[in-house]
């Protein structure tokens, strides 16, 4: 069973309230989205995706320095503090795979499946963690946008994009002869139909007291929100094509929605042959997720790579 947490990750400067006013002088327009809870808090419409839009480039440009953050109309405009968590797990756990010493960020190569749009993820390992960072995506359109993120930010030199050209491949197409990379993430699409990620959208709807016409936050791409089977067979297949893989990336992993899938997921992986497998617990605020990390190298392939890849520790 996974640990229950509550909490961000303790090295996440978002853990606490936002310091709204703060961050509407950093972004003027978030003042018109301000509004005050009966306690007489500041807070926003965190369905409005506008100020959604708005609250994300304030926390990065508050935090690291990152000035420039537009996301297309219809794509997921993510949380900041959450994927910001996720990164903050992989940081630890290679810590941990080098008995605790610090691996060197600038020796760290990271890989993220289904970048998007918002590129969320290279974005934060870039400049809160300062890694190398490859983002991957099989849509033209959110790859164009997270070009211009990465050249309007100044980061070509930590960031690269590939696209995925199969429709039904996770890594084939992705990871190159040559590559070699500390860790994969992965934000998997969660329902397995258009239906279901309406239905979706609707339940959060219904959650915050909305009617069906309000502006949601709940946007995203077919390819970002689903896939044929959902997320176990999503998983199921990243699990099977990492073997063919398995000496080119130290951890694999991904975000795993539902606690109920890990047990086929990791009955899958010890059957696949890996060496290491760990369930990382996350949470924020009432939202509980986990990690799924995995490893195929042994204790010696490990030690080597500890050896070459991070000598300079």
């Amino acid at each position: 069973m996974t640990p229950i947490k509550t909490t961000l990750h303790p090295r996440n400067p978002f853990a606490a309230s936002y310091p709204l006013a703060e961050l509407a002088l950093l972004q003027p327009g978030l003042t018109a989205h301000l509004k005050s809870t009966p306690d007489g808090r500041d807070t926003l419409n965190f369905a409005d995706p506008e100020a959604v839009q708005l609250l994300n480039t304030a926390l990065l440009q508050w935090q690291f320095n990152l000035q420039h953050y537009q996301i297309p109309p219809g794509y997921l405009c993510p949380a900041v503090p959450g994927r910001l968590d996720y990164l903050l797990y992989l940081q630890d756990l290679l810590t941990d795979s080098h008995q605790g010493k610090k691996v060197p960020a600038s020796a760290v190569q990271l890989l993220d499946i289904g970048c998007g749009a918002n590129l969320i993820y290279c974005l934060l390992a870039a400049t809160a963690l300062r890694w190398q960072a490859i983002g991957s995506d099989i849509d033209t359109t959110a790859l164009a946008n997270a070009e211009e993120l990465i050249q309007e930010n100044g980061l070509q030199r930590q960031i690269g994009l590939r696209a995925q050209q199969k429709s039904q491949a996770i890594f084939h197409g992705v990871i190159k002869p040559g590559d070699y990379l500390d860790l994969t993430l992965c934000n998997p699409p969660f329902h397995d139909s258009p239906a279901a990620a309406a239905a979706g959208s609707a339940r959060k709807q219904r959650n915050l007291g909305l009617s069906n016409e309000a502006p949601l936050n709940f946007a995203g791409q077919a390819n970002e929100l689903w896939c044929d089977g959902g997320e176990p067979v999503f998983l199921r297949q990243m699990l099977a094509e990492s073997k063919d893989f398995a000496n080119q990336v130290y951890w694999f992993t991904t975000l795993v929605s539902k606690q109920q899938h890990l047990a086929k997921l990791q009955q899958q992986l010890q059957q696949l042959g890996a060496t290491q497998v760990q369930v990382i617990a996350m949470a924020q605020g009432n939202k509980q997720s986990r990690i799924l990390a995995w490893s195929f190298l042994t204790p010696e392939l490990a030690a080597l790579w500890r050896q070459h890849r991070w000598r300079r520790c």
